[in-house]
């Protein structure tokens, strides 16, 4: 294999470097995003037992302790929000509603934010996953033609003219399948814990929206 890749044409050469960098960097945005999700569902679990069985204010002190949370995080900003308001109440005695729908719009600005910071990085996965047969089969396709090539230089068309030349084009289509079967793999899984993740998001944004609500009628 060493053999094949030390002596391939340039342009199989260049194809090959670029296969390799690919699923290097594959590799490394699968680690990231594995511990990064790993993060997030587990402070998500500790704080969304601490904002079911206790209050507000200690929720909210869970939920400064653990940042890797996207329901933490909306919750946080929720939190400083109605503090806030309950200071304009305390002035001016009474929150609109306009207030209270205002903060909960900017909440929906920050859940999605948050999907967004989760998803960095799954498009380079898709993109690898997709176009890497493709980049090794471009390499293949060179390599044949240059086994042609040396089959008219030669004159003839005998297995040890053809062989060396066919096994290094076939190399390119494995470096391409190499990249992009673990970067399929890692974004399905990916995004499928993501997925989750956000369709918790969603439902805690709508209930926290509900209680922004609840505790602001009850100020005014």
């Amino acid at each position: 294999m060493l053999d094949y890749i030390l002596g391939s044409s340039p342009i199989v050469s260049a194809v090959l470097l670029l296969l390799i960098l690919a699923s290097v960097s594959s590799w490394a945005i699968m680690v990231m995003k594995f511990r990064e999700l790993r993060a997030a569902e587990r402070d998500t679990e500790d704080f969304v037992e601490a904002y079911l069985e206790s209050s507000l204010e200690n929720a909210y002190e869970v939920a400064r302790k653990h940042p890797s949370s996207p329901l933490a995080t909306v919750f946080r900003a929720g939190y400083t929000e109605l503090a806030r308001l309950e200071k304009i109440q305390g002035a001016t005695g009474r929150v609109t509603r306009d207030q209270v729908e205002g903060v909960i719009s900017r909440l929906g600005w920050i859940r999605g934010e948050e999907v967004h910071r989760l998803e960095r990085g799954l498009s380079f996965l898709a993109t690898i996953a997709s176009s890497g047969p493709f980049v090794g089969l471009f390499g293949t396709v060179i390599g044949i033609m240059n086994s042609f090539q040396q089959i008219g230089a030669a004159g003839s068309a005998s297995l040890a003219v053809v062989a060396p030349g066919i096994a290094e084009a076939l190399v390119a289509t494995a470096f391409g399948l190499a990249a992009a079967i673990p970067a399929a793999v890692g974004y399905n899984y990916t995004s499928a814990r993501l997925n989750r993740l956000a369709a918790r998001l969603e439902t805690f944004g709508l209930e926290f929206s509900d209680v922004l609500r609840r505790t602001a009628a009850r100020a005014a």
